[in-house]
């Protein structure tokens, strides 16, 4: 097990080892962090991600996030350039490969959204339609993403987080022992086809952008790099097999923890509220959009920020 608090001071002193001068004369924000009752999530209340955190600030927001490995900032009234700046506090970010759907001033930040202008969508409207950690088909995957609420549908839009951590440990023995030590293959063009065929959304990829994505082999159980407890790391979205077993029992292996992973008791239900930030941990946990009906405008904003080679 590693040591949470040494690991979180490090990151924290790197994290902010870029302007030091600035963050000692930065003020400090009064803001209260409320646990969610939920398996994961808390709220984050009063504080302005559009002014700079100071050091302390950042460190209690950092540590928040690998406690409840979702935290959800409320009325948030900033731009992609400041949503850009406070995600890349915590490392670099990544640029999706649909980079049609990215914003031209901040190339950053995707557009998350159903809406279609002059007959073409603006955004990725399918994002998230099966369950994933974002970016899981990298050599590094996604450490965290955070998606800002630009126009919410009157009704739908949730969001679903799964506690893989939580998942893990509630693993029969069966199940445990089965996962132990096995790696799977993960790539973004698992079911690209099947969503290709469902929606608008979903333009023919060129060589240059399936270059990007080649299917790599991660661990099945990960350990998280800053606090060292383990978590599932596989998904129906982008995981296609288990290395070395045959592929009735791979397949039959990965349905059932599939389906273990995404129990009730494992879920928090994100409902958006205008102007939410929502800053989710994709090494701790598993999301799914639940859908928007056709008829309703939803957009927000994704930042995605480079996280480590899973082990």
């Amino acid at each position: 097990m590693c040591d949470r608090s040494l690991i979180s001071s490090t990151f924290v002193t790197n994290a902010l080892a870029t302007d030091p001068a600035t963050l000692a004369d930065t003020a400090r924000q009064p803001f209260d962090i409320r646990a969610f009752d939920a398996p994961l999530g808390a709220e984050v209340i009063g504080l302005e991600l559009s002014r700079p955190l100071s050091a302390e600030d950042f460190a209690r927001i950092h540590r928040a996030h690998l406690d409840y490995h979702v935290l959800v900032f409320r009325d948030q009234r900033i731009t992609p350039a400041e949503q850009v700046e406070f995600s890349r506090r915590f490392g670099p970010l990544q640029i999706h490969v649909l980079h049609q759907f990215s914003l031209a001033q901040n190339p950053e930040v995707l557009i998350v959204s159903n809406i279609t202008e002059n007959g073409k969508p603006i955004g990725l409207g399918d994002a998230g339609h099966f369950w994933h950690s974002d970016l899981s088909y990298k050599e590094k995957p996604s450490l965290g993403s955070m998606l800002h609420a630009q126009e919410l549908p009157s009704e739908g839009g949730d969001t679903l987080f799964a506690n893989m951590h939580a998942a893990y440990d509630a693993l029969p023995a069966h199940l445990r022992d089965a996962t132990e030590g096995l790696r799977a293959e993960h790539t973004y063009l698992a079911r690209y086809a099947e969503l290709q065929k469902r929606s608008p959304w979903r333009p023919n990829l060129t060589p240059e952008q399936i270059a990007q994505v080649k299917p790599v082999v991660h661990p099945v159980v990960r350990t998280h790099p800053e606090t060292g407890r383990r978590a599932l790391f596989v998904s129906e979205h982008f995981t296609t097999r288990i290395v070395g077993l045959p592929e009735d029992e791979s397949r039959a292996l990965l349905d059932e923890l599939f389906a273990h992973s995404v129990k009730p008791e494992f879920v928090y239900r994100h409902r958006w509220a205008e102007r939410d930030m929502v800053f989710w941990d994709n090494r701790s946990l598993m999301h799914l959009a639940a859908g928007t009906p056709d008829h309703l405008r939803r957009k927000l904003y994704r930042t995605t920020i480079e996280g480590d080679t899973p082990f």
